[in-house]
């Protein structure tokens, strides 16, 4: 049985409404990306997943910036800034990276609380 194109005309406009995605949409998953990050940061006793957490955070401002440059006609300084935070989240966590391999091999542990030798 063949089905007209007038009977899939409402299935088409309700796609084409949810394929619609706005500068709202993309701030609603900056800001949960953030969230997440924080609360990652916040709540972790590991180096590694505060790292993590950095990187999400790091993510999230840049999904803000190629967001909000996208719907500003003729700007590219948001896909500027976007580039320039992974350049330096990439050098970021190579450092940091370091850094926690250097601690693990002085206390054999990478639990942050646990490495508070300056307290002393």
């Amino acid at each position: 049985m063949r089905v007209g194109l007038c009977a899939l005309a409402p299935v088409a406009n309700l796609m084409e409404n949810l394929l619609n995605v706005g500068l709202n949409h993309f701030l609603i998953l900056s800001a949960a990306l953030f969230s997440i990050g924080l609360l990652t940061v916040m709540t972790r006793r590991n180096a590694v997943a505060v790292l993590m957490g950095v990187e999400l955070i790091l993510n999230a401002a840049a999904l803000n910036f190629v967001a909000f440059s996208h719907y500003v006609e003729g700007s590219v300084t948001g896909q500027v800034f976007a580039v320039f935070i992974i350049v330096m989240a990439a050098a970021e966590a190579a450092i940091a990276l370091a850094i926690v391999l250097a601690i693990f091999r002085h206390f054999r542990t990478i639990d942050a609380f646990e490495t508070t030798t300056l307290k002393e």
